[in-house]
């Protein structure tokens, strides 16, 4: 009965090993499946953010023109050319040397 017993014992083990192989081989797969589908989901969220960054930087060179404008702006109305013109064309100033013609009304 020992031989009888010491079969049984190596067959409930083989089985035991076998339900653990195959247990262990479903764990790997479904780790497999989750890391390549959160792989999936990161590489469209990259995809996401190298067109955000693209947007945004194109925002930034926009605004670093337009801030480059400003600044030239900002000179030329410091200069006495400018001046002349704001006084010419809003408070209707002269030079002395100036002669200022002005157009006949017709009756």
């Amino acid at each position: 009965m020992s031989n009888l017993g010491k079969s049984r014992r190596k067959r409930k083990d083989k089985w035991g090993n076998r339900m653990a192989m195959i247990g262990i081989t479903l764990v790997i797969f479904a780790l497999a499946v989750v890391v390549t589908f959160r792989g999936t989901s990161l590489e469209a969220k990259v995809m996401e953010y190298q067109i955000r960054e693209e947007n945004l930087q194109a925002q930034v060179d926009k605004e670093k023109e337009r801030s480059k404008e400003l600044e030239e702006y900002r000179v030329y109305v410091q200069t006495k050319q400018y001046i002349e013109e704001v006084a010419k064309q809003k408070l209707g100033l002269v030079n002395p040397d100036e002669i200022l013609l002005k157009p006949k009304k017709k009756e």
